[in-house]
């Protein structure tokens, strides 16, 4: 079994990680899992997953995501991914080690596995759901007018910002009152 620096390790995949535009947040979450899991596994040249496990260290809540950036990583000579397709054995993974000072050598002509440019595609609801959110988010009227309040004061004295009460409370508390 060769000998894993974990600082070098993870610096040298940083690294590689900031030079790869076709990633995104996900494939490095997952990778980080992975790494996590190989750790546990005392950095054994081979270790087997579980799919369940690798996505609640991950933050990922779809199979179809977490399947899509793990075969890419595999794709793109980040990780040897091989799928049992048993629920009961587990998928068997093989790390790079990229804390050498070579590194692995990542395939950057791969782009994202049956797309043309690698690049992420946000579904056109997403857009509109946005643009909506943000057309919603607007401030209370008081806090619109309030910049023209001000230009027509003038030299007058400028009244400051009102505070906002977000909860809602009152002014005069009584605090000998339970919570």
């Amino acid at each position: 079994m060769e000998e894993v620096n974990y600082i070098k390790h993870l610096n040298g995949v940083f690294d590689q990680f900031s030079k790869d535009s076709r990633l995104n947040p996900t494939h490095i979450s997952i990778y980080i899992a992975l790494f996590q899991l190989w750790n546990s596994n005392y950095f054994k040249p081979e270790f087997y997953i579980n799919r369940e496990e690798v996505m609640q260290y991950a933050k990922i809540g779809s199979k179809s995501t977490y399947h899509r950036c793990i075969k890419e990583l595999d794709h793109w000579k980040y990780i040897s991914y091989n799928p049992s397709h048993n629920p009961f054995k587990g998928s068997r993974i093989k790390m790079f080690d990229f804390g050498t000072s070579g590194g692995q050598v990542v395939d950057q002509s791969c782009t994202e596995i049956g797309t043309s440019n690698g690049q992420a595609v946000v579904p056109i609801n997403k857009q509109i759901q946005t643009m909506e959110n943000k057309k919603n988010s607007s401030e209370p009227a008081d806090f619109k007018n309030l910049e023209s309040k001000v230009l027509q004061n003038g030299n007058k004295k400028v009244a400051s910002v009102p505070n906002r009460d977000n909860l809602k409370t009152t002014k005069h508390k009584d605090y000998n009152q339970p919570l």
